[in-house]
């Protein structure tokens, strides 16, 4: 029997790349409030993030399935230390791609596993780190682009699977972590856990 994998995530992003990857996860957005959370470092920030959007859903989540895998997941940028998420305006978005052009950062995504069975709950937090190259656009490509809108509701004011990709020159480390889920490690926590990856391939069982 195929578990049960639920997102706690809104993040389009995230849901495709797991349907990219083989598996069907069903979404139910955690409703954590983001703001006024703080941590010791970004890292620790998507962590921590991750691991209260995991354990909403767990909480809120009625049981359905025999086996059941709810994943929490959430991403920041990490550029000298600081923490950058979800720019929210287009003012904040262009000073954020100002610091940007031309550097480096460090995207991280905190990820939180629980397994829900009969015999009660385990759970895996762990977090992926990809360190990525920005290109040095022009102060009106970075105006054109935040017109979009797309850089103003991703974490770091960028995508790597969306027009933002013209603006990464490299990437050192799983280009999924920077779409916002680790696929590779996410089968380690899983088989952790001691599940089988390929039987969450869409209910097709490799033996």
């Amino acid at each position: 029997m195929t578990p049960r994998l639920i997102l706690a995530s809104a993040s389009p992003a995230r849901f495709a790349t797991l349907r990219a990857a083989g598996l069907d996860p069903e979404v139910i957005v955690s409703g954590v409030d983001e703001d006024g959370i703080t941590a010791d470092s970004p890292a620790a920030l998507a962590t921590t993030l991750a691991e209260l959007k995991g354990t909403a859903v767990a909480a809120s989540a009625p049981r359905q399935a025999t086996v059941e895998l709810i994943l929490g997941c959430d991403s920041v940028l990490d550029i000298d230390g600081v923490a950058y998420g979800k720019p929210g305006d287009p003012a904040t978005a262009i000073e954020r791609w100002q610091l940007m052009r031309g550097r480096s950062g460090v995207l991280h995504t905190g990820h939180h596993l629980i397994l829900r069975t009969a015999e009660g709950e385990q759970s895996r937090t762990a977090c992926a780190s990809t360190t990525v190259g920005f290109a040095d656009p022009t102060d009106a490509e970075i105006a054109a682009y935040v017109r979009t809108g797309e850089p103003l509701v991703v974490a770091g004011a960028f995508t790597l699977d969306g027009m933002g990709a013209a603006f990464v020159e490299r990437i050192d480390g799983d280009p999924h972590n920077v779409v916002g889920v680790s696929v590779p490690l996410l089968r380690t926590m899983i088989n952790s856990l001691g599940l089988f990856w390929p039987d969450l391939w869409s209910g097709r069982h490799v033996a």
